[in-house]
């Protein structure tokens, strides 16, 4: 039997540095795609999440905004001042006319 000897394809030092380079980038590359994935997802919850704040919030000023206009109502304003004990004179009102 003879034994059947391989030759052994030495590599040039610009080829095993190709090819870690491609081994590196085949590793690589799916996972970059998948941290990139999982951080964009987590900044689209992030902003749902603050578009409900500013939902919930704008509803709160408006809210608050009508509350305003209903105190600062006349029928409002004469009922507190009746209670503080103020009463309304027409005759000590003075207009100016430019």
């Amino acid at each position: 039997m003879k034994r059947t000897v391989k030759k052994r394809v030495k590599l040039s030092k610009f080829e095993r540095l190709i090819y870690t380079f491609a081994i590196v980038l085949a590793v690589s590359a799916p996972l970059t795609i998948v941290f990139s994935k999982a951080t964009l997802a987590k900044i689209n919850f992030e902003v749902e999440k603050q578009k409900k704040e500013i939902t919930e919030q704008t509803k709160t000023n408006e809210s608050l905004s009508m509350k305003i206009n209903e105190l600062a109502s006349l029928d409002k304003i004469e009922e507190v001042a009746k209670e503080q004990g103020l009463s309304y004179n027409n005759d000590n009102i003075k207009n100016i006319d430019e």
